[in-house]
């Protein structure tokens, strides 16, 4: 049960995070949104709000790279769209309410630390959307610039479409990251 109730308060804490932010998403949400007895806050989390924080993130984080861990083997295009599928599958399912919960700790992180650890998510999806485009016949001279491209094109259209309630910004960016990255692809 305590795994279950721990486990609870970092979901919550997770979509409350990609859709207020770190700094809008207090205890007493995650206990509402979590249906956590109170208690359980210091017990599971005895660092505090940070320590939800960096374990909602890490969660967040880990989700994501297991996503992009099982597009091993599929081709450039196949990889970029499994990568957007992720973010158009969130927009889809909260009706726009939820965006990356990443970039929500990014923008208003109460400590320099966790601003750092996004960034080494960021750094982490970027790495291994380069190694899978190599892997599918991108030249690996571009193959960074480009997952690079990639992470931070989704970002922005998860950003604007939420902003929008409309998919169409997402789906405009997608259509160009799949033309661009497919075609980088070397003749084999």
């Amino acid at each position: 049960m305590a795994n279950n109730t721990r486990q609870s308060m970092i979901d919550a804490a997770q979509r409350l995070i990609a859709s207020h932010g770190s700094h809008g998403t207090s205890f007493g949400d995650v206990i509402a949104a979590s249906g956590a007895p109170r208690g359980s806050l210091y017990h599971h989390f005895p660092g505090g709000k940070e320590e939800l924080v960096e374990t909602a993130l890490a969660a967040s984080g880990d989700h994501a790279f297991r996503a992009l861990e099982a597009l091993r083997g599929s081709s450039a295009t196949e990889v970029v769209a499994g990568f957007l599928d992720l973010w158009r599958r969130l927009l889809v399912h909260t009706d726009f309410t939820v965006g990356c919960a990443v970039a929500g700790v990014t923008v208003d992180a109460e400590s320099s630390e966790l601003v750092g650890r996004s960034g080494q998510i960021f750094r982490d999806w970027t790495g291994i959307l380069a190694e899978l485009l190599t892997e599918a016949g991108v030249p690996s001279l571009r193959a960074g610039s480009l997952a690079t491209l990639l992470v931070a094109g989704s970002e922005g259209a998860v950003i604007v479409a939420r902003a929008q309630r409309d998919m169409a910004p997402f789906e405009q960016v997608a259509t160009e990251l799949q033309a661009l990255i497919g075609a980088s692809v070397t003749a084999g």
